[in-house]
């Protein structure tokens, strides 16, 4: 997922080394549609529910939209827009947004998720939040910004309901605050977002609400977590495995979810691998291996004088044979 770094999250961020605040990933990339029901959900609403209300003409311009005939939906959608209809604002706004049919303009972009926030549209109000928080395409106003953020999250939409519990925690860091975010926490997992798993995971193995540990409830969140691909959830779930932490000790298993994660770029998880194979734990023991996850580990910043001094120890080859097989690891 995408970060938007800005003081006001630090701390949640820093806890749950995770993402701070999300910024929704782009749903169409490529040129290539995305999922049908995403998306109509997403740019219209429940459409059904919507049926007697409107005269379907959204509809064509998502269809159009959801074909890749991005000029098509803008040319439908825009005097639907004019005419006040929300979805339609907001889909020209997207279509600003990403440059998709017409040429990007984020500040236009800017404008019409304005209007389709006044309209009532939490799409747009969440994308116009995280403008206003970051100040990008419009003058940064971190009040009304929350504002926004609040008045998305309280209509239903998930990263807007974990990045408002971020800014929960982030005021006020005590387990009065982690009360408050809970339900949001709580409402963006039933909403299938990863980010919301690991977060419950985190706060129930602190006990952050209570002041009382659950490792049941943690473990279940945080295999949540690493099946949804949270590649920090794969370490921590990998760690506990490894030292059998409240859960039966499963070598093979810690073994795939830290390798898992050392290849999707976990520095953590690179290091650990790094060990893993020169001790021959949970694998067969090999120095090149263990000295490349060492190196691709170290060029990410992660320092270990251990690993250091027993690569010092390799002959040249072996070494040599080591970092090459890391420059063609990152070079795929």
């Amino acid at each position: 997922m995408k970060v938007l770094k800005f003081t006001l999250v630090i701390a949640i961020s820093m806890l749950f080394s995770a993402t701070g605040f999300t910024q929704e990933k782009p749903q169409l990339e490529n040129e290539k549609p995305i999922n049908h029901d995403t998306l109509q959900q997403r740019l219209f609403g429940d459409t059904k529910s919507q049926a007697s209300k409107t005269d379907k003409k959204p509809d064509f311009a998502y269809g159009a939209f959801q074909r890749g005939e991005y000029l098509t939906a803008f040319q439908i959608a825009l005097p639907l827009a004019e005419k006040g209809d929300a979805a339609a604002q907001t889909l020209i706004a997207e279509l600003y947004e990403k440059g998709l049919g017409i040429a990007q303009d984020t500040k236009q972009a800017a404008v019409w998720y304005e209007i389709a926030a006044k309209s009532g549209n939490r799409e747009a109000k969440f994308a116009l939040s995280l403008k206003l928080l970051k100040g990008k395409d419009v003058p940064k106003d971190e009040k009304r910004g929350a504002e926004l953020l609040k008045q998305a999250a309280d209509a239903g939409h998930p990263i807007a309901m974990f990045n408002h519990a971020n800014q929960i925690i982030a005021e006020r860091p005590t387990s009065a605050g982690y009360r408050k975010a809970l339900p949001f926490y709580e409402k963006a997992a039933e909403n299938r977002l990863p980010d919301a798993y690991y977060a419950l995971a985190v706060i129930y193995r602190e006990g952050l609400t209570t002041g009382i540990q659950d490792p049941d409830k943690s473990h279940a969140w945080l295999k949540k977590a690493a099946d949804a691909g949270v590649d920090t959830a794969k370490v921590d779930l990998g760690i506990i495995y490894l030292n059998g932490t409240d859960v039966p000790k499963d070598i093979n298993r810690a073994f795939g979810l830290l390798l898992s994660a050392a290849m999707e770029g976990n520095v953590i998880a690179q290091n650990r691998m790094a060990y893993m194979y020169w001790n021959g734990i949970g694998t067969k023991a090999s120095q090149i291996e263990a000295a490349k996850w060492h190196v691709l580990a170290k060029r990410a910043g992660r320092f270990d004088l251990t690993l250091d001094k027993l690569m010092a120890q390799m002959d040249e080859p072996s070494r040599a044979k080591a970092v090459s097989l890391a420059n063609r690891w990152s070079a795929t």
